[in-house]
């Protein structure tokens, strides 16, 4: 039973070592690209500061001083679908990453956008055993919740206590050291494919890379997608990558849901791809020069030269309008984001104070999209591009880069996950978290 448990510690442990060795990768694997950043810690201030919930590991002071992308292969909707392929293009990323920061690193923690992600609100309650809260209770409150079956072929990535309450006062986000005697938590979880899961750890150690955390991409994009307001009020991030379309919703600071659509901006480029009858090479170059998804009156008369080397003159030298071109577009993007509203609406976001979405990713960079996208998801809506980080190289502040961004985020100010506490071995649930030992055994 606690095979999960100490393994997630395990790796929490090697992140914090990783940390004060002062260094660490960070990996995001996605179906059109891979992107390896490295973080340097500076020595004093990686050391954990405090244990407040929310802030496990305290704040660390970190800039990056290696970054590296090379073109995604074996990866397809998110998922790794050929291991050496993969293994190929994560080696030439974290060497380029190395090479440029003239370092090694040894561990990583890596995101992904695959595993048909599917979220669940969990709920626990116990009574205090002193008048005052300490960690043993915030630990047995964790460990009563009561965890649905959510399936054999599925493993745990997230499991983060969202919200506290002891006695009739709510919204607490760190309980301990307070007064009362009954203490409620409310706890998300995230569970993921475990094939996908497997595929991906396997890949790391073929690449001789040590996992210290592992991530979802809707998460992580979330963190640097979106402003501290926005966390704290309510909102949404829409990551359109390339294979799949991550969503989360944060309130209060923590993610309280999330999910993915397996439609991407390569659906649009292999759109594009048929409906002019070109390579999806050729495809991409077109959609990124003169893609768009509003027409106008001009777009009639700009003619866009498809080209191609199929070595037929008169196929090769061929125009379109650009109209015709956002004519192919536009039905794919629609379809997307009305994917996002329908699971927008399952997960009860009308409900939120506040209405605010964000849309991120390497596909939200479409032309005219600021424009569409208010139709059909709201009209609070803005185009987002990642938080700042020191370091960061200018190639890789665009939005293409808010996983990785948002990796950089989760390795340095971690929110706590039920593991980073002392769980009471006489208090597990009867179905706590059995099925989700089973990858964590086989990889560690």
């Amino acid at each position: 039973m606690t095979d999960l448990y100490d393994s997630q510690r395990a790796m929490r442990a090697m992140r914090r070592a990783a940390m004060q060795r002062g260094v660490i990768a960070l990996l995001d694997v996605g179906t059109s690209k891979i992107a390896c950043l490295i973080l340097r810690f500076d020595g004093e201030e990686a050391a954990p500061q405090g244990e407040g919930i929310g802030a496990m590991a305290g704040q660390s002071r970190f800039r990056v001083i290696g970054a590296a992308t090379t073109r995604s292969r074996g990866v397809e909707l998110g998922e790794s679908c050929a291991i050496q392929e993969t293994e190929r293009a994560i080696r030439t990323a974290v060497q380029a990453a190395q090479k440029m920061a003239n370092v090694r690193v040894d561990h990583v923690i890596a995101c992904f956008s695959g595993g048909q992600p599917r979220s669940y609100g969990l709920a626990g309650t116990v009574l205090v055993s002193s008048d005052i809260v300490d960690e043993q209770d915030v630990a047995r409150a964790l460990s009563s919740c009561e965890v649905p079956d959510y399936g054999a072929n599925r493993d745990i990535i997230h499991a983060q206590p969202v919200n506290f309450a002891l006695d009739h006062r709510s919204g607490l986000i760190d309980p301990r050291g307070q007064i009362g005697q009954r203490l409620a938590c409310d706890m998300h979880m995230l569970t993921v494919d475990t094939a996908v899961l497997q595929n991906l750890i396997y890949c790391l150690k073929r690449c001789d890379l040590e996992l210290a955390g592992i991530a979802s991409s809707a998460y992580v994009s979330g963190l640097s997608g979106l402003v501290e307001d926005e966390q704290e009020l309510g909102a949404a991030c829409i990551d359109m990558g390339g294979g799949t379309t991550g969503i989360s919703i944060f309130m209060k600071k923590h993610m309280i849901y999330a999910d993915c659509v397996r439609l991407g901006g390569d659906h649009i480029t292999q759109d594009i791809s048929k409906g002019l009858q070109v390579s999806s090479t050729v495809a991409e170059r077109i959609k990124t020069f003169h893609g768009g998804v509003v027409a106008t009156g001009m777009d009639d008369r700009e003619m866009i030269e498809v080209g191609g080397e199929t070595g037929d003159w008169e196929h090769d030298r061929r125009t379109v309008s650009r109209a015709e071109l956002i004519g192919i577009m536009r039905p794919r993007v629609e379809e997307i984001l009305e994917e996002v509203r329908e699971r927008l609406d399952a997960a009860g976001f009308e409900h939120l104070p506040s209405q605010q979405i964000v849309l991120t990713g390497g596909a939200s960079q479409i032309p005219g999209l600021d424009r569409l996208a208010p139709k059909i998801l709201g009209q609070s809506i803005r185009i987002g591009r990642p938080l700042r980080v020191q370091g960061l190289p200018q190639a890789a502040t665009g939005s293409a880069f808010a996983s990785a961004v948002g990796l950089s985020l989760f390795a340095a100010h971690p929110q706590d996950e039920w593991w980073d506490f002392e769980m009471p071995a006489d208090q597990y649930s009867s179905r706590s978290f059995k099925r989700a030992v089973r990858w964590f055994r086989d990889n560690w």
